[in-house]
């Protein structure tokens, strides 16, 4: 108990800390996305995060995990010498999504870094809350999670090359040029491993998708929230599709990207992109709707996004201080082509504040 009272302590030290006049990295244009080197984590930038989804299982039966490691400079005692100073802080969010009960388990981590007990190494992707951790070995992620109802000892093996999202990975989030993210994802991550829930261990086979993204404006003061899906296709092309709402609900920035299965990559600009809703989910806890159900364009492609069930809500309150819808989801192309994948929605409550 002790040790995990030390884990968040950053909450308490951050609240009486004061505000230094802190000069974040900004996003450039011409200042692209390169491996190895991007791998790693960039503490000079306000917000980054690493994102791990992935579907295994038969139609009815499917499993779906979601991993999510954060670290936010929040720029508070950074000229103070002190070790507990929170000069950067980690969050780690994690679920496991059961279709065939219709229910998901979720948990919740966070952290200064230091001490050995967390950190986001700048070399390669090694983020890693006690515990939990995300951990780049070759061409294989390693996630390990001990959560409080659950269990992850997953890896996830690149089969295609990264997908640069944007120009060159500077994908813009805005009309102003700062408004923007360095951005690439993964998909098509082959997914192997076991997970322990109900006191029942099992392996499991799917496939995955990583987002691998940092920013230092990431929203205007105009938006409220975004809609996010990351889609698998089974004859191995991928689609990443956004947009970002304004406070009164309409679509304010789009973008995105698809890659078929010969590699032919095409970047989607602002007005390639459509989020259609199509049937709503009222949360019993939260009183929030969300359009759980989803018809998405983009370019020539025409998606209807259906859950794989409707209650995906996490309460992420006591970390990041929001709620959100994050769910697996399955679609199929207008060629018949399947795939699944996930969908996020934010900003549905109170207004996304990163």
């Amino acid at each position: 108990m002790r040790r995990r009272h030390f884990l968040f302590a950053p909450l308490l030290l951050g609240a009486r800390a004061v505000r230094a006049d802190v000069a974040y990295a900004q996003v450039e244009r011409g200042v692209n996305v390169q491996f190895p080197r991007d791998h790693g984590s960039h503490p000079a930038f306000r917000t980054e995060w690493w994102y791990v989804t992935g579907v295994a299982g038969e139609t009815g039966a499917e499993v779906g995990v979601q991993i999510t490691f954060f670290r936010s400079r929040p720029g508070v005692a950074e000229n103070e010498n002190s070790r507990f100073a929170p000069r950067q802080i980690l969050f780690a969010h994690a679920a496991l999504a059961l279709a065939n009960r219709g229910s998901l388990v979720a948990d919740q981590r966070v952290a200064r870094a230091g001490f050995a007990l967390a950190e986001a190494r700048e070399q390669t992707t090694d983020v890693r809350i006690d515990d939990w951790s995300l951990e780049l070995r070759g061409d294989v992620y390693a996630a390990r999670i001990v959560a409080r109802d659950f269990t992850f000892a997953l890896d996830f093996r690149m089969t295609d090359p990264p997908l640069l999202q944007g120009d060159g990975g500077v994908s813009r989030k805005g009309p102003l040029a700062a408004q923007a993210s360095l951005y690439y994802s993964i998909p098509q991550l082959a997914m192997t491993g076991t997970i322990a829930v109900d006191s029942r261990q099992r392996n499991i086979a799917g496939v995955a998708w990583l987002d691998h993204e940092w920013s230092s404006a990431y929203l205007a003061p105009e938006a409220r929230g975004w809609d996010w899906t990351g889609i698998n296709f089974d004859d191995g092309s991928a689609l990443m599709a956004f947009r970002i709402r304004d406070r009164a609900g309409n679509s304010f920035w789009a973008g995105g990207a698809f890659r078929d299965r010969s590699g032919r990559h095409i970047v989607f600009q602002r007005d390639d992109v459509r989020f259609e809703p199509l049937r709503t989910w009222h949360s019993p806890r939260t009183n929030i709707d969300y359009p759980v159900a989803m018809r998405v364009r983009a370019g020539d492609l025409d998606l209807d996004l259906q859950p794989m069930f409707d209650d995906q809500e996490e309460d992420a309150r006591p970390t990041v201080g929001t709620i959100y819808w994050e769910g697996a989801v399955r679609t199929r192309r207008a060629d018949g082509v399947a795939g699944r994948g996930y969908l996020e929605l934010t900003g549905y409550g109170e207004p996304l504040r990163l």
